[in-house]
């Protein structure tokens, strides 16, 4: 196979598995983890704005974030936000800091987190899918200029094939270690 296509499929492949580990660390388990709020959004006079570019987010205690807003007028735009999300979280405010207690998760919400878990995961299958196709494209372009053989494009294709499969069984992996980590008590 083009050593070339080769390494820019893998470096791609890697990076689609990098933001999947992202993503994955926005839904939420047991425990309380600043991630979870890295997609919420505040208005900050009229800008959406993420929820730690506001304040400064940390975890005090297993089940609790804190939210120290560096302009203290934004408070109750961080309380909506955060109320507004699909978290079912709470945050209560004294004044000075936003406190959100992350209550332990019903048995009915881990089985929905686990499912939304497998979308995520699905959907990440599908961008290896097309990075494959993508690489496939390429090597038939370079047979079909001349650049290498019909035997070499198979054989490329053999390794492409090989390749996404290896990437797909890491999405799996990754998937069964997130449920299982949302489905703890």
């Amino acid at each position: 196979m083009s050593a070339q296509v080769k390494k820019q499929l893998e470096e791609k492949m890697n990076k689609t598995i990098e933001a999947l580990k992202s993503e994955f660390t926005t839904i939420r388990a047991g425990r309380a983890n600043a991630q979870m709020l890295d997609k919420i959004r505040v208005d900050y006079y009229g800008t959406p704005t993420p929820v730690n570019q506001v304040g400064a987010i940390s975890v005090p205690e297993p089940r609790t974030l804190m939210i120290n807003p560096w302009d203290k007028t934004v408070m109750a735009e961080i309380e909506k936000a955060i109320r507004n999300s699909d978290l079912g979280l709470n945050p209560t405010n004294d004044g000075q800091v936003i406190r959100i207690s992350v209550p332990a998760l019903t048995e009915e919400r881990r089985k929905e987190l686990a499912k939304q878990a497998g979308k995520v995961a699905e959907e990440f299958k599908v961008r290896l899918r097309n990075e494959r196709r993508d690489a496939n494209d390429k090597l038939k372009k370079m047979e079909k200029d001349g650049d290498i053989t019909e035997d070499d494009l198979k054989k490329s294709q053999d390794e492409v094939q090989k390749l996404t499969d290896k990437f797909v069984k890491e999405v799996d992996a990754l998937l069964k270690a997130k449920e299982q980590d949302i489905m703890a008590v």
